[in-house]
């Protein structure tokens, strides 16, 4: 494997277990950073930018940017942080005072941070959107806001898969008059210079940087090490009627990621797209200064950003999660580096995250979607690593 890129020394185990997911665990194409202290010590590539090796087998290079995911709703999350940070959002208030339709369908206590937190009661859609409509920037917001609670709001919290996109999409932009995709980059990936985007800009789209996802079997090699849900959770993933399935199915069909109406959507949830190097970067600045910039948050905003709101038997995701304000935290289900990681993972491998006490900002991404969730066996092999080199 031609491993592009480079490490400082002592991160050499983190280029060996990158190595090892394509040769091992059935990476096609993908690449991993990491900061510590906001000085970047990993950033490696290597594989096709496409996940099926088209467009003539084109090499996945230092700009290559992929679809990420869920890993879209930690970057979603700077924005009303920073809104919190700048005294324009309370995380307390009900989210009513900002976004008065959303009172409705039994909803009219749901404080912000329930919205952030998976608390709000809304991780499904009794009406299911059409890709067009879920991209169109107006229907998911008026769908969450009819839409019937499913539980009394800050009671109990489920993972609300594609909803939290709508959910947060509509607060950023009752809050600033701005979608929140636009406040990003205008705020925060613009002055830092980092490659991600919540709706790929047009210039973007045509310069070719942006490769092919798709989905992939785990290949023998990776042994033991594949994903294998219990079987409740296999369960809930197939009853077309549970409330697991009934989340992820919130937008039906599945939206094809490679189009580019896709691409350009700005939709919080699931399409962010952009490098590894970007991902960690901005988990980076979010703890210290950084090569790029200067930091984001407060410590005052990173300790709430790791601070948990929710805990215990998620109602969507049927094993027990924890989340911050918009934020995964680190579980058994999403394993990271240590109690202190927050971030996010994205179904089928990518994840990212900070680490405030090891000073770390991880990013990974990868073409090839597997079946996991929360926890990929690449991602996870890759932090196994990263911990023998601190």
């Amino acid at each position: 494997m031609n491993i592009q890129g480079q490490v400082a020394e002592g991160f050499e185990a983190v280029r060996d277990a990158f190595i090892r997911n394509f040769e091992v665990l059935g990476d096609r194409g993908a690449a991993v950073a990491v900061y510590r202290d906001g000085r970047r010590v990993v950033d490696l590539w290597a594989g096709t930018r496409d996940v099926d090796g088209s467009t003539d087998g084109a090499p996945w290079t230092a700009d290559t940017a992929q679809v990420v995911r869920s890993a879209t709703k930690g970057v979603a999350a700077v924005v009303p942080l920073l809104l919190h940070q700048r005294g324009l959002l309370d995380l307390d208030a009900p989210a009513g005072a900002y976004w008065p339709e959303f009172k409705a369908g039994g909803k009219e206590r749901a404080l912000v941070r329930d919205l952030l937190a998976h608390r709000a009661g809304v991780p499904a859609l009794d009406v299911p959107l059409t890709p067009q409509q879920a991209a169109d920037g107006l229907t998911g917001a008026r769908a969450v806001a009819e839409q019937q609670a499913f539980w009394e709001p800050g009671t109990a919290h489920g993972y609300h898969a594609q909803t939290y996109g709508w959910l947060l999409s509509e607060l950023v932009l009752r809050v600033t008059g701005a979608s929140l995709g636009k406040w990003l980059a205008q705020e925060v990936t613009g002055p830092l210079g980092l490659d991600f985007w919540i709706g790929l800009p047009e210039t973007e789209a045509e310069s070719g940087r942006v490769g092919r996802v798709g989905a992939v079997e785990p290949p023998a090699s990776a042994g033991a090490l594949r994903t294998r849900p219990r079987r409740n959770v296999s369960e809930a993933y197939a009853d077309p009627s549970s409330l697991t399935r009934r989340a992820f199915a919130a937008i039906t069909p599945l939206a094809d990621e490679n189009a580019p109406e896709y691409r350009a959507a700005e939709l919080p949830a699931s399409a962010g797209i952009g490098t590894a190097r970007a991902l960690a970067g901005l988990y980076a600045a979010l703890l210290d200064d950084t090569e790029d910039g200067a930091r984001l948050f407060t410590p005052q905003t990173v300790a709430l950003a790791g601070r948990e709101l929710s805990a215990g038997p998620d109602r969507v995701l049927v094993v027990n999660t924890r989340f911050g304000p918009g934020y995964m935290l680190h579980s058994p289900a999403s394993p990271m580096l240590s109690a202190a990681s927050f971030g996010h993972p994205g179904r089928g491998g990518s994840l990212a995250f900070a680490d405030p006490e090891a000073g770390i900002g991880f990013g990974y991404v990868t073409n090839a979607l597997a079946k996991s969730v929360t926890a990929d066996p690449r991602a996870q092999a890759l932090i196994r690593a990263l911990h023998t080199c601190l």
